[in-house]
């Protein structure tokens, strides 16, 4: 599955102003109408992975609370997202290219990030399909094996003994 970049999921939204925001979590599973965004987080993330080779990249981390005992019809509206998004962006600027995760979670589902898959119009909804990060090895994805580190180049040692001569005075090699 393809990640969805910051630039790319706000864009929609923008694109969208006047329609519900809504959230798939699962097969006719829904974050509740009565949710809130309750922060947005960008997450600078450097690891080295199992093969020896430092990775760096960005998570932008929208965070959906689901109260309970709320009860709301409609979801909150694609503009006052938008408003939310531009309270965090004028104290801290996103970086376009940072990974979307919707971290979400309730009595029945256990709290965890989730990415946009996809999203989809219907009616005056904006649907936001989620689906779970799978677990990756970078190694593996390079054409390396999980837990070998890169190959790395092998340096021709020469052996000085047998090349007195060339260390001699007039020998080339000084």
């Amino acid at each position: 599955m393809e990640t969805i970049n910051w630039q790319t999921f706000k864009e929609t939204l923008v694109a969208n102003p006047t329609l519900q925001l809504q959230f798939q979590y699962a097969e006719d599973k829904w974050v509740d109408a009565a949710y809130h965004i309750t922060e947005i987080k960008q997450a600078p993330i450097t690891s080295v992975d199992c093969g020896g080779v430092m990775n760096a990249w960005t998570e932008i981390i929208v965070q959906l609370y689901e109260p309970e005992n709320q009860q709301q019809l409609r979801a909150m509206e694609v503009n006052k997202a938008l408003g939310i998004i531009n309270v965090v962006e004028r104290a801290l600027p996103l970086n376009p290219l940072g990974v979307v995760k919707i971290e979400f979670g309730n009595s029945t589902f256990d709290t965890r990030q989730l990415l946009p898959n996809a999203f989809t119009i219907d009616g005056d909804n904006l649907i936001v399909d989620l689906r779970p990060d799978a677990v990756q090895c970078k190694a593996i994805g390079r054409g390396g094996s999980c837990g070998t580190p890169a190959a790395k180049p092998v340096t021709q040692l020469k052996n000085l003994a047998t090349a007195a001569a060339c260390c001699e005075p007039g020998g080339g090699c000084c």
